[in-house]
């Protein structure tokens, strides 16, 4: 596996760019190697293509782009694969609306991936219609190519400072 960066101080090479760490494209010290520069490509996409498949309510779709271990945690505990996707499955949990507020901090770690965004979403839930905020965590594996979702990970966000 890559630098995690989890010593003391930033990992060799770090800058603040959605280049993993591993500084620009054009060549010069700090180059992001071709395969880097793919895997952002790449999970950026999956990040987008899934937020589509939520708003659609598609949960074979949604389904997709999970690991089968995935689950879920938020404020109220944690929900795997299976219990997430009968709600969808059901209509009993819909997405009306995902946006990103933030572009994606993608980071790669060999075939592990940590992408985190700010998101604002419009869901129902048992008949009552939820607006978040939230920040979000997704832990991806890559597996026979693909990158696939092992872990989801969702915090409110705070309100802007003065409301």
């Amino acid at each position: 596996m890559g630098d995690s960066g989890d010593r003391a101080g930033p990992p060799p090479d770090s800058r603040d760019d959605d280049s993993g760490g591993h500084g620009n494209r054009d060549g010069g010290p700090g180059t992001v190697p071709d395969g880097r520069a793919d895997d952002h490509a790449r999970l950026a996409s999956v990040v987008d293509a899934w937020a589509a498949a939520i708003v659609a309510n598609d949960a074979d779709r949604i389904g997709a782009f999970m690991a089968d271990e995935w689950v879920i945690v938020s404020g109220s505990g944690i929900t795997d694969r299976d219990a997430f996707l009968a709600f969808v499955a059901s209509g009993d949990l819909t997405h009306s609306a995902m946006q990103a507020v933030t572009p994606p901090r993608i980071r790669v770690h060999g075939d592990t991936a940590l992408v985190t965004v700010r998101i604002t979403n419009t869901a129902h839930y048992g008949g009552r219609r939820f607006d978040a905020d939230e920040w979000t965590t997704d832990v991806f594996v890559r597996r026979d190519g693909h990158w696939r979702c092992a872990l989801s990970h969702i915090t409110p966000a705070a309100p802007p400072q003065g409301s």
